[in-house]
């Protein structure tokens, strides 16, 4: 088989770990801090802002919900980039690998528009090594619709059969394989070697 000429990262829990428990467990603690992250701030109300919403809005609504937790909710935009507190073990020496090796990295992730921005800039070592990446909530499409896999392709000047698609979630996975892209569900940075390697991206 040739090997693919391309790879398409997502970014939230493959290249960097993310999750708002980072941020909100040091304002709450045991059922307290389970509860608000199940029932108020949810993946729903989170999943609005990747799909392009702003946060003055979405925050607002939220907060008419669960006045008694206003104060909770408003800190999540100002200290968003608290509950992305670094890389997942490994990837960013894997990046650089498949850089020194010269194979081209994209990304496509789901993420605000808002929110993108000032952790792009914080960033940089690892983003540097991409040529392009397409975040939902500027184009106001999101994973895992067909659509934004085109539009990632046709911005990247990718051939879907000759990419290599790597996500952490099953569905956005399953979607990426449905328009021809190589897909592979992320597990972790040794397990992404080896199937990167059998791909022959990696020695």
């Amino acid at each position: 088989m040739t090997p693919p000429t391309a790879i398409i990262f997502d970014i939230g829990r493959v290249l960097y770990r993310w999750d708002p428990r980072f941020l909100y467990e040091r304002h709450l603690s045991g059922e307290a801090l389970d509860s608000f992250l199940r029932d108020v701030v949810t993946p729903e109300w989170h999943f609005q802002h990747d799909a392009g919403r702003d946060f003055a809005d979405t925050s607002a609504e939220l907060m008419a919900l669960h006045p008694q937790h206003a104060e909770l909710i408003a800190a999540w935009a100002p200290s968003f980039l608290d509950t992305i507190p670094g890389p997942v073990d490994g990837m960013p020496a894997l990046v650089d690998e498949l850089h020194a090796r010269d194979v081209p990295l994209y990304a496509l992730t789901n993420f605000s528009h808002e929110f993108w921005p000032p952790f792009r800039a914080r960033e940089t070592t690892m983003f540097d090594r991409f040529r392009d990446i397409l975040v939902s909530g500027e184009e106001k499409l999101v994973k895992p619709d067909p659509a934004i896999y085109a539009r990632a392709l046709d911005r990247f000047g990718l051939v879907a059969a000759e990419t290599v698609f790597i996500d952490d979630n099953e569905a956005n996975v399953v979607a990426a394989a449905g328009v021809g892209l190589i897909a592979l569900h992320f597990a972790d940075e040794p397990t992404l070697r080896c199937e990167l390697a059998a791909l022959g991206l990696l020695g």
